[in-house]
């Protein structure tokens, strides 16, 4: 196969803790290849909103670097060099805000049939909604339709009527930070080829059509935020943005555990647990004090305490969010958990006590086909994951209006220093050994 004839998508994920650049393919059987994969560490973002322009260029520079060299060496591909011109890019933040709002039209030609040229008018025309100074639409969903007198229509075209109305379910965002972000990507030498609200995407990846029939709520626990999407008969119906994700837990933490940050980051990953319950009272984790003082012991249950408390507020606010949205009782299909908090031991157990509903972890395996990159599958990349999908459904957003003119530059690459490489397990207590230590 011709490097040409290959339909590539590239989908970007700008996070709080990491910058991920997803190379994907459709496969003939409607699959998701992954052909590649970079990463680097975000330290230009702030809980989802780019802050520093220059350190967040650096981060997408060394991604996409990372994700064409991966893609050369990658046996499956068969392409020995690949440019990347364009990405599809996710956005999050506290800034985003949703809202419900129903517009209508009136149709000359009433003897015609509804067609798709009527309805994208109906949704450009609910484009004009005024906003708040400095909100801009980011989507425009529809939900159900009415025709004339006819209501709870989910698929009007091909109906006649003279009046074509919908309820809308609007995304926005502040137009300084969607700026933010077309700077930031254009400054890599790179276009935008779609805006997409991450846990649209995430859903995309990890939510099965059924789910989303059922009612189903995904909850994305990023590094800064914790996203929320609330779906039933097919169709999004609420959406929401937590402040809190994994590293207000990670320094819950340093300050409840009296650790160093890059501390807590590893007690959380190796040892974290949701649940205090399950754990025994007599493990005991040993790490290096500061210097000159005797090595720090660490109690696996009250580090598990600690991070209870955190995950049970995040989900008490996700549970007002389900109440909020009128739909608690009929989410069948329960709660979806996804993204890097995810991770976290015994958090499903935790999730079903606070909120009464079934829990899983959501993978993006369904949606993937073969790749030679086995971390792809875990749920801190169902957002990245998901936007090549959003990439291959023709998603293009018009931004014509918030974009600029950008001189692109190159920055130089950041060097990203190493996590500890092993653990030593003694009886019941676990220690960081010397040669763990030197990545400190």
């Amino acid at each position: 196969m011709q490097v040409q004839e290959l339909k590539i998508v590239v989908g970007l994920d700008i996070g709080t803790t990491k910058v991920c650049a997803i190379v994907g393919t459709k496969n003939e059987h409607g699959k998701i290849d992954i052909l590649g994969m970079g990463k680097a560490e975000s330290f230009g973002v702030i809980r989802g909103e780019v802050r520093n322009i220059d350190k967040t260029v650096q981060a997408i520079n060394e991604a996409i670097e990372k994700a064409k060299e991966s893609v050369s060496k990658n046996p499956q591909s068969k392409i020995t060099k690949i440019e990347i011109s364009s990405v599809h890019v996710g956005i999050a933040g506290q800034h985003i805000k949703s809202l419900q709002h129903r517009n209508s039209i009136s149709r000359i030609n009433t003897e015609d049939e509804i067609s798709k040229e009527d309805v994208e008018r109906l949704i450009k025309d609910t484009h004009n909604l005024a906003l708040p100074p400095g909100d801009k639409i980011i989507h425009v969903l529809p939900q159900e339709f009415t025709v004339d007198d006819i209501v709870d229509v989910t698929e009007p075209i091909g109906m006649t009527g003279v009046r074509l109305s919908s309820n809308f379910h609007i995304i926005t965002g502040h137009i300084d930070a969607i700026k933010n972000i077309n700077k930031s990507v254009v400054r890599a030498n790179l276009s935008v080829a779609g805006l997409i609200l991450e846990p649209i995407s995430s859903a995309d990846a990890v939510l099965a059509d059924e789910e989303m029939e059922a009612g189903v709520c995904l909850v994305d626990i990023g590094g800064g935020t914790t996203d929320v999407a609330i779906f039933k008969n097919g169709i999004i119906r609420h959406t929401a943005v937590i402040p809190f994700g994994g590293n207000i837990i990670s320094e819950d933490i340093t300050e409840g555990c009296q650790v160093l940050r890059n501390q807590a980051e590893l007690l959380k990953t190796k040892f974290g647990s949701a649940l205090a319950e399950q754990n025994k009272d007599n493990e005991i984790v040993t790490i290096p004090s500061f210097r000159g003082r005797s090595p720090k012991e660490v109690s696996i249950k009250n580090l598990a305490l600690v991070i209870q408390a955190r995950v049970e507020e995040i989900f008490e606010s996700v549970l007002y969010e389900i109440k909020a949205s009128g739909l608690e009782k009929k989410l069948n299909a329960g709660i979806v958990i996804t993204g890097g908090g995810s991770q976290l031991k015994h958090l499903t157990m935790l999730v079903e006590l606070v909120t009464g509903m079934d829990a899983r972890i959501g993978y993006a395996n369904e949606h993937l086909g073969k790749s030679h990159i086995e971390e792809i599958k875990s749920p801190m990349y169902a957002t990245a994951v998901g936007l090549v999908i959003k990439g291959f459904e023709g998603v293009n957003f018009d931004d014509e209006d918030i974009k600029e003119d950008v001189e692109p530059i190159n920055k130089k690459e950041p060097k990203t220093g190493g996590l500890l490489k092993g653990l030593v397990k003694k009886y019941n207590n676990w220690m960081f050994n010397d040669e763990d230590m030197k990545d400190f």
